[in-house]
């Protein structure tokens, strides 16, 4: 793993909340691994006076369960888009007090717009990191350059293809490339998209996640579906690989801060969002997990220009017209989508 063994020193310098330590935290913080600079918690604490809990989870679903169950109170949480709207249906989140969040200006327009897709009004997220869901291939491994998502159901890359270990993934593209939505519902779309995926089965390599960077690294597959937060890393250690939001769309996520309704330091939970969007911070953030940064003011700061212009992390306004963001499907909706999904890994 790319940051391995700062994970390593941040695991050690906190303890799980289900510990049992006993000890008294001033805020508890729930986020993705290898999410944030572990310096910027140090510094947060330094400024502030405040003692931080940090958590960890692998899945969204995972980390709705706990926050669900009630068994444990965290004051803030980055789940993702389609996530913020479920707990926000569910009564699960507090709207946010933006007079303690004054930073907040430095959140980029057109990325609070695309968040009131999932938060109508923005007043229960901050959006934290973002961007796309594409085709990372290698150069010399592929007939030409890649356009479009029917490279992944080719016969001609057989035992080449990784596909993304996720359901709203894998399903979402193959609804895209048969032209409807990725939040669709509609019965039939969803059956032929699982056709689809069962059909492309047999040319898979295999389904993962964080192990599609590691192997389009080490040159062990020809293409492979990635999170555009990866390419940067994966590019500075093989120069043959290459980014593509495909021509038929795809996904742009964003992973937002929110409060939950349970929590127990409110005031300090918008202490922490308003100091991550500090552009400072932000920028820090940015360079440390290379996931885009909605934070416009950060962005001003980077200094190496080909990552500021860099089409990957900060796609134009072409790309992003033929992408959509992931909603909550409803109860029935998720339903469809898992017995698809058994359909296809069960094959």
């Amino acid at each position: 793993m790319k940051r391995f063994t700062a994970l390593l020193l941040l695991c050690a310098m906190t303890v799980g909340m289900l510990s049992g330590c006993g000890q008294k935290y001033d805020l508890y913080v729930f986020n993705w691994g290898e999410y944030i600079d572990p310096d910027v918690i140090t510094q947060f604490e330094e400024e502030t006076g405040l003692r931080v809990l940090y958590d960890e989870f692998e899945e969204n679903e995972d980390m709705y369960s706990k926050i669900r169950s009630g068994a444990v109170s965290y004051d803030a949480v980055c789940p993702s888009d389609y996530m913020v709207e479920h707990m926000i249906q569910e009564g699960l989140l507090q709207e946010i007090d933006f007079n303690n969040v004054p930073n907040i200006k430095n959140i980029g327009e057109s990325y609070l717009k695309q968040a009131e897709y999932f938060d109508p009004g923005n007043k229960y997220s901050v959006p934290y990191t973002w961007g796309t869901v594409g085709i990372l291939y290698n150069k010399t491994m592929v007939d030409e350059p890649i356009t479009s998502w029917s490279a992944i159901f080719d016969e001609k890359y057989k035992g080449n293809i990784l596909m993304m270990n996720s359901i709203r993934d894998a399903l979402g593209i193959a609804l895209k490339y048969q032209g409807h939505s990725l939040n669709s519902t509609n019965e039939e779309e969803v059956k032929q998209a699982t056709e689809l995926l069962k059909q492309q089965k047999s040319l898979v390599q295999g389904y993962f996640v964080d192990q599609i960077r590691d192997k389009m690294i080490g040159n062990e597959a020809a293409i492979g579906i990635i999170y555009s937060g990866e390419v940067l890393y994966t590019q500075e250690e093989n120069e043959d690989l290459e980014y593509v939001v495909p021509e038929e769309g795809s996904n742009i996520w964003i992973d937002s801060w929110v409060i939950p309704e349970n929590a127990e330091n409110k005031e300090n939970a918008e202490k922490w969002i308003n100091f991550l969007c500090r552009p400072d911070i932000a920028l820090q953030n940015f360079e440390y997990i290379t996931y885009s940064t909605p934070n416009v003011a950060a962005q001003e700061l980077i200094e190496d220009e080909e990552i500021k212009e860099s089409e990957v992390l900060f796609p134009g306004q072409d790309i992003m017209d033929r992408c959509e963001t992931y909603k909550y499907l409803g109860k029935e909706g998720d339903k469809l989508f898992q017995k698809s999904w058994t359909e296809v890994k069960s094959k």
